[in-house]
């Protein structure tokens, strides 16, 4: 699925934590590593790359460490548009203040501008452990299909043992509004047939898709798609949310956020962009 992974590092407490992660989904997808750091190559750090590496990465075969100079984010969609890269791994914080939501950090930048898919690790771990229970965006947009097909492979390919499919049911208030005029059991009907269209909606997507070792649930909600899926990757203690890439934006979407930056806002759990 994944045969070029990068990883972007920087000297920081937390390298050799986003090493060993790196180095798990090389051994999950057999592919390559490249790891990109943006700064001035020394002897000190690159002895202590190299230390790092040889406790986490002695055994592959295929890995490449690459020093840029030049400003971070920019440089890092660069390097993995030249390198061919399918996955880019990063880390990122759980929470970010005001003034750095504002000025955008390097990890919120690549993110939105990836040429490839991301995942964004906010508590990666040396003694590292598989996503086992994951949240994929279900709600009807344009990319959907296609977030559901990658993030089942990527599923089957960690193990997950949960998947649960998030969807939204488009205008509800306003709908709900409108059957408000009727008796009660036709608003109880309208609430169950849109109910019933949105899991209908995923699954037919489903239909068409290898589920093979996958336990999956459907959840239909009300509220806004993004809203609801930080509560619901919060209330059963997701390891991985999933889901689409959103495209054009501006210094405007940042004072009137698009639903991927209110994500972004507040990390539920670890992401992964589908691109």
């Amino acid at each position: 699925m994944y045969q070029k992974v990068a990883l972007a590092i920087a000297f920081s407490p937390r390298m050799e934590a986003l090493i060993a992660e790196a180095r798990r989904l090389i051994g999950i997808f057999q592919g390559e590593l490249i790891l990109i750091h943006v700064g001035i190559k020394t002897d000190e750090l690159e002895s202590k790359l190299d230390e790092i590496l040889h406790r986490h990465c002695s055994d592959l075969k295929q890995i490449k460490t690459l020093w840029k100079e030049g400003k971070p984010a920019k440089t890092i969609l660069k390097t993995c548009e030249e390198e061919g890269v399918d996955l880019l791994a990063l880390g990122a914080l759980k929470k970010e203040g005001l003034l750095t939501y504002y000025l955008g950090s390097v990890a919120r930048k690549v993110i939105r501008k990836s040429p490839c898919s991301v995942l964004t690790l906010i508590d990666p771990k040396i003694e590292t452990t598989r996503f086992s229970k994951v949240v994929i965006n279900g709600t009807q947009l344009e990319v959907t299909p296609k977030v559901i097909a990658k993030g089942l492979k990527f599923c089957q390919a960690e193990g997950a043992s949960q998947v649960h499919i998030l969807n939204e049911i488009k205008l509800y208030g306003l709908q709900m509004a409108t059957a408000g005029e009727g008796s009660e059991d036709e608003v109880a009907m309208t609430r169950r047939k849109l109910v019933q269209d949105e899991i209908k909606y995923v699954q037919e997507i489903l239909d068409g898709l290898d589920q093979s070792g996958l336990k999956i649930n459907i959840k239909v909600t009300a509220g806004k798609w993004a809203v609801e899926l930080v509560r619901y990757c919060d209330s059963i203690n997701a390891d991985l949310l999933i889901m689409g890439d959103e495209k054009g934006y501006s210094f405007i979407d940042r004072i009137f956020p698009h639903d991927l930056e209110e994500i972004l806002t507040e990390l539920p759990c670890n992401l992964l962009i589908v691109k």
